[in-house]
C-alpha cells in the first residue's frame, strides 16, 4: 500500500473549511447569546408591566439568568456595575443626608407650610410643586432633587386628604423636563452634551428654551390629568395638624451641612482640585451620621437600616441587563440599521431619532441608553459621510460639523422626555417609586402609564416642533 501526502491544494481546501466552520459556530454562539440578552431584558419588562414581580426581584434575576447562562462573568458584571458607580454613589448619599434628619420633622413642618402658602387649594399646590422643582433641577440632577422634595409629599397630601402617588408622579414629570433647561439638569443630558463637546453657555443659547417648553407642556395637563386635586379645596385651614421641629439646634448645623452639600453639587467640578457629586453626597452623608449618633436623635444602624435598597439593587441589575445587551452586539447593530434607514437625510433623521429614542427611552432607563447610544450616533454619521472619523476618538475635543448637531440634540431631547413614559423610563421615577412604597403605597406601572404615555407624547412632539424650527429650517 503506497501512501500519498496531501496535497497543499487538499490541505488549503481543509483548513479553509476549518475556518468558516469556526466562524460559523462563533456566530451561532453570538446569536444565541444576542438572543438570550433580549429576550431577558424583554421578559423582565413584561414582568415589570404586569406586575406579577416586585421590579427588584426581576431585574435582579435577569441579571443572575445572564451570569448563569455564561453571557457575562460575575466579574464583568460587576464590571458593568461600577461604570455607573457615580450615580449609585449619589443616590445612596442623598438617601442617607435625608434619612439622618428625620427624626427631627423637618419635613412634615415644611409640608404644613407649602399647605399654608397654597391656602389650601389643590391648584395652586400643583402649580408650587412646578414652581419649586424647576429651579432646583435646572442646576442639581432631576433625580437626586426628587429625593431632597420627595419625602414633603406625603404628608402634604395626608392634610389636604388627596392620595400622594400622583404628586409624586408629577414631580416626577416636572424634575425631568426641568432637566433640559442646563447642560447638568439631567445625567443623559450631561452625557450627550460633552460627547459632543457642547459647553454651558452654548447649552444655555440653543436648548434651554426647549426645556422650557417642556415644563410648559406638563402645566398645561394639571387641569386634565390631575382633575380632582386640581378642584381639591380645604374649607378651613384650622383643621392642619401643625407639627413642631424637634432637635432645633442639629438641624441647625445640619442646615449648614445640607447648604454645603448642595453648593458642592454646583461648582464641585470646577474646583482647582475637582469634586464629583457622589464624593460630595458619600461625605454630606457620613457627616449627617455622625451629627445624628452623636446627638442621640437617632442611631446609625436605624439610619442604614432605612436606605432604600430596593432602589439601589434595581439600578445595579438594570446596568447589568443593558451590558448583556451591549455585550452581545444588540445595541451596537443599532447603527447599522440607522445607516439603512436613515441615509444622510438629517432633518428626516432627527425627527426619527427624537421619537425613537423617546419610545425606547421610556421601556430601558436613560442613563445605560445614552451611554449606548453616543458611540453609535458618532459611528453613524461617521459611515454616512457627515462627520470625520476624528469624532470618534475619546480625546476629540473639537467641533462637530453644525449639520449633524440636531441628531444630537434630538437624542438629547428623546432620551429626557421619552423617561416620563413608564416606570422605569428614568433614574427619578424609580426613586419616587421607593419613596411612595416607604410611605406605604405602590406606584403600579399601570398608575404611572395612565399619567406618563399623555405627558411624553406631547413632550415629544412640542420637542420634535422646536429641533425643526429651531435647527433645520
Amino acid at each position: 500500500m503506497i501512501f500519498k501526502k496531501p496535497s497543499i491544494r487538499r490541505w488549503f481546501f481543509f483548513g479553509n473549511m476549518q475556518q468558516q466552520y469556526l466562524i460559523i459556530l462563533g456566530g451561532c454562539m453570538e446569536n444565541w447569546q444576542a438572543i438570550v440578552s433580549v429576550g431577558t431584558f424583554a421578559i423582565v419588562i413584561l414582568l415589570i408591566m404586569t406586575e406579577w414581580v416586585h421590579l427588584t426581584i426581576a431585574t435582579l434575576l435577569g441579571a443572575l439568568l445572564l451570569v448563569f447562562t455564561n453571557i457575562m462573568t460575575l466579574q464583568e458584571a460587576v464590571g458593568y456595575i461600577s461604570k455607573s458607580h457615580g450615580t449609585l454613589a449619589l443616590f445612596f448619599g442623598v438617601m442617607i443626608l435625608v434619612r439622618a434628619f428625620e427624626p427631627t420633622k423637618i419635613f412634615d413642618y415644611l409640608a404644613t407650610q407649602m399647605v399654608i402658602l397654597a391656602k389650601g387649594e389643590g391648584k395652586l399646590l400643583l402649580l408650587g410643586i412646578v414652581a419649586i422643582t424647576t429651579p432646583i433641577c435646572a442646576v442639581l440632577p432631576n433625580a437626586t432633587t426628587v429625593m431632597l422634595l420627595a419625602p414633603l409629599i406625603p404628608p402634604m397630601a395626608q392634610e389636604l386628604g388627596i392620595n400622594f402617588v400622583p404628586l409624586l408622579i408629577l414631580m416626577v414629570f416636572v424634575a425631568n423636563s426641568a432637566g433640559l433647561l442646563t447642560i447638568v439638569g439631567d445625567p443623559a443630558t450631561y452625557i450627550v452634551g460633552d460627547a459632543i463637546n457642547l459647553s454651558f453657555t452654548d447649552y444655555l443659547w440653543r436648548l434651554s428654551l426647549g426645556g422650557a417648553i417642556a415644563v410648559i407642556t406638563v402645566t398645561a395637563t394639571l387641569p386634565f390629568l390631575f382633575r380632582k386635586i386640581w378642584n381639591t379645596k380645604l374649607k378651613t385651614l384650622e383643621e392642619l395638624p401643625h407639627p413642631t421641629i424637634n432637635h432645633p439646634q442639629v438641624l441647625s448645623v445640619g442646615a449648614i451641612l445640607v447648604a454645603f452639600v448642595l453648593l458642592f453639587f454646583v461648582v464641585g467640578e470646577s474646583l482647582p482640585v475637582p469634586i464629583s457629586p457622589a464624593a460630595v453626597a458619600l461625605l454630606g452623608a457620613a457627616l449627617a451620621m455622625l451629627l445624628s449618633h452623636h446627638s442621640k436623635i437617632d442611631t446609625v444602624n436605624n439610619i442604614l437600616r432605612d436606605v432604600d435598597w430596593s432602589t439601589l439593587i434595581f439600578f445595579m441589575s438594570i446596568f447589568v441587563l443593558i451590558g448583556g445587551l451591549e455585550k452581545t452586539g444588540v445595541i451596537n447593530n443599532l447603527s447599522g440599521v440607522l445607516t439603512v434607514l436613515l441615509g444622510t437625510n438629517v432633518f428626516l433623521g432627527s425627527l426619527v431619532l427624537l421619537f425613537f429614542v423617546g419610545i425606547l427611552s421610556s421601556v430601558v432607563p436613560n442613563i445605560p441608553l445614552v451611554v449606548a447610544m453616543v458611540p453609535l450616533l458618532k459611528q453613524y454619521v461617521v459611515n454616512v459621510g457627515l462627520a470625520p472619523a476624528e469624532v470618534l476618538s475619546p480625546d476629540f475635543s473639537g467641533q462637530f460639523p453644525p449639520s449633524v448637531l440636531p441628531l444630537f440634540y434630538a437624542m438629547m431631547f428623546g432620551a429626557t422626555l421619552g423617561g416620563n413614559g413608564t416606570l422605569v423610563g428614568a433614574s427619578s421615577n424609580i426613586v419616587a417609586a421607593g419613596v411612595s412604597e416607604q410611605h406605604g403605597r405602590r406606584i403600579s406601572f399601570k398608575t404611572f402609564l395612565h399619567y406618563g404615555i399623555p405627558v411624553m407624547l406631547l413632550q415629544l412632539v412640542t420637542s420634535a416642533f422646536y429641533v425643526l424650527v429651531r435647527f433645520l429650517l
